[in-house]
C-alpha cells in the first residue's frame, strides 16, 4: 500500500488539518461572513473534505483507490479556493488572510500530486 502505516504520518494530510483549523479561525472571527451562512459553511465543507478524503482513501488499503480519494481531495482544494476568492470579490477577506488561506490549498494541492505520482509508480 505504500510507505505509511496511519494516517498521522502522512504530512499532506497534516497540512490539509492545519488549513481546515484555519478556515474555522477565519471564518468564527468574521462577522460578515458569518453573517452569509451558506459561503461560511460551504467553506468549511471544502476544508473539511480535504483531510477527509485523504483519510478515507489511506484507509482503502489500497493504492489505486488512494488515488481515487487523493483526486476528489485535489478536487475540494478547488473548490475551496474557489470559495476563498469569492469571499474576497464580496469583501469578506482581505489582503493577509485571503493569500495565507489561498497559498496554503495551493501548497496542499501540489503535495497532492506529488503523493498521486509516488503512489503511481507503486502500481
Amino acid at each position: 500500500m505504500g510507505k505509511f502505516n496511519k494516517i498521522e504520518e502522512i504530512h499532506v494530510w497534516k497540512e490539509a488539518i492545519e488549513l481546515t483549523e484555519k478556515v474555522y479561525e477565519t471564518v468564527n472571527k468574521n462577522n460578515k461572513l458569518q453573517r452569509d451562512f451558506s459561503l461560511a459553511e460551504q467553506l468549511k465543507k471544502s476544508a473539511i473534505s480535504i483531510p477527509s478524503n485523504i483519510a478515507e482513501g489511506f484507509e482503502r488499503e489500497s493504492n489505486k483507490e488512494f488515488i481515487r480519494f487523493l483526486y476528489i481531495a485535489k478536487g475540494s482544494c478547488g473548490e475551496l479556493r474557489t470559495q476563498i476568492y469569492i469571499a474576497k470579490k464580496l469583501g469578506y477577506l482581505k489582503g493577509e488572510e485571503y493569500h495565507s488561506l489561498t497559498n496554503l490549498s495551493e501548497k496542499i494541492s501540489k503535495m497532492i500530486i506529488s503523493l498521486i505520482k509516488s503512489l503511481r509508480q507503486k502500481l
